[in-house]
């Protein structure tokens, strides 16, 4: 048994010494991996890549719709260094079976552009979000009630459908924000003045697994008649890395309303890291399909009691 054990620490030792001896070579990693440079900006950024890469996205005043809306643009941009866009905009709201809560799609459809490394065209990204109504004095019956605010609240994402990201038109990513808008009807005689303000969360990646965070913001006032109506909104976002990220603009919206039409022009200006005029001029189409559907639903059931 002693022998035995003489042999074992023997063999034990000379594994120790051959290691001291022989190393083993250290292991490689085939792919460096390592993480990406904090310091360094993306450059993935507003200020740096076409008008409908990811602009500030347009503020809700504190109410959902109960009409199907459908709308159809012609844009145009004029940038620096003598960049010029044009593209078709479209968007529809849907009432998702109740006028407390809308589905929204929107996006530049297809548009022309020509920039300093020449000509080209492409689409655009889609942008899809739900807006749900979380306060409305309607739901009150205070006589003090008109004077309780409207509130919603939009979850919404950004596709990665855009193209050309190599001539830096639109990221080749997605994004996500979420809002909360308030807003509060004064009447003003045959007048009246809506004022409105918005906070939210906007990310969207830029590279090696990074992304970039903001905080949007937007205030809104809107004076309308019956017939007519004249919008001004100021807003933006701010990303973190501080280089390019911090869009702020300011648009201004003419509108007719008649019959459910509502023909518009609009005229958006960047004030910081968005170097782009905006001139829209579109039709927004408004269907009451919430009062045709209770209609018919009405109609259905006075002939079943027949």
């Amino acid at each position: 048994m002693k022998i035995e054990r003489t042999y074992w620490y023997k063999l034990l030792g000379l594994i120790v010494l051959s290691a001291f001896i022989f190393p083993l070579p250290p292991l490689q990693a085939e792919v460096a991996i390592g993480k990406p440079d904090m310091s360094k900006p993306t450059g993935i950024a507003p200020a740096y890549f076409g008008p409908n890469a990811l602009p500030v996205i347009d503020m809700l005043d504190g109410c959902t719709q109960r009409e199907l809306g459908l709308e159809i643009a012609g844009e145009g941009y004029i940038g620096y260094h003598n960049n010029r866009t044009a593209d078709i905009f479209a968007r529809v709201r849907v009432p998702l079976f109740t006028r407390w809560a809308n589905l929204s799609v929107w996006m530049p459809v297809f548009g022309w552009y020509d920039q300093y490394d020449g000509k080209g065209q492409g689409a655009g990204d889609v942008y899809i979000a739900t807006d749900i109504q979380v306060l409305h004095n309607e739901w009150f019956r205070s006589d003090r009630s008109r004077y309780i605010p409207q509130m919603t609240v939009r979850l919404g994402m950004k596709t990665a459908s855009g193209e050309q990201f190599e001539r830096r038109r639109h990221y080749d990513c997605p994004a996500y924000f979420f809002d909360v808008s308030m807003g509060q009807t004064i009447p003003m005689g045959p007048l009246s003045l809506r004022l409105a303000g918005s906070a939210g969360f906007l990310c969207w990646q830029t590279d090696n697994g990074r992304q970039n965070d903001a905080v949007m913001y937007g205030l809104q006032a809107q004076l309308r008649h019956e017939y007519a109506s004249l919008q001004a909104t100021w807003g933006g976002y701010v990303g973190w890395e501080r280089h390019g990220d911090a869009p702020m603009t300011v648009k201004i919206r003419a509108a007719g309303h008649v019959k459910g039409f509502e023909p518009y022009i609009q005229y958006q200006y960047g004030i910081k890291d968005y170097p782009f005029h905006q001139i829209r001029v579109g039709l927004v189409y408004n269907i009451a399909i919430l009062d045709r559907f209770a209609q018919s639903r009405k109609t259905a059931s006075l002939k079943d009691k027949r």
